[in-house]
């Protein structure tokens, strides 16, 4: 078969088009990540935080947890929530469950305290079954619709 020049270029035409097609193309990923607001805390394949923060009015009002926790072994694990300012808090959650925090069906979760203004993050560590992770957690109020009625006003 003999190609001529037309065609040729019809051909890499093609194939640049493709290939920058295929450059614009959403990135997919095998890593966990967060694709909320909140932070993602895995402790472990079977125990985990999930889309963690905390609702806030101000700077040292209460704060509301919100989120989940994952629990996917055989037994019963408690939660430890622990952030700088605050006291802890704990969270009983079932085996192969998962216990949603903060809202209407969920556990109602309350800090005493918020050392910091919303728009910042606070320094915090999650523990359950002998392992813990500390990361950073995210303080917001009620600017963004979704969260406007569930800021506590205490």
């Amino acid at each position: 078969m003999h190609r001529t020049p037309r065609t040729a270029r019809t051909i890499a035409l093609a194939a640049a088009g493709l290939l920058a097609l295929t450059a614009c193309a959403p990135a997919l990923t095998i890593n966990a990540y967060a694709p909320s607001d909140g932070t993602r805390v895995d402790l472990t394949n079977e125990l985990r935080g999930l889309n963690l923060l905390i609702l806030a009015a101000e700077q040292g009002g209460e704060g509301l947890v919100q989120g989940a926790l994952a629990n996917r072994t055989g037994g019963t694990v408690t939660f430890t929530l622990t952030v700088d300012g605050a006291a802890p808090v704990e969270v009983e959650v079932d085996p192969a469950t998962t216990v949603y925090l903060g809202t209407a069906d969920g556990e109602q979760v309350l800090l005493d305290t918020v050392a910091k203004a919303p728009g910042t993050f606070l320094e915090a560590t999650l523990d359950a079954d002998g392992e813990s992770a500390s990361f950073q957690l995210p303080v917001l109020d009620g600017t963004l619709p979704e969260y406007a009625g569930s800021v506590p006003q205490g």
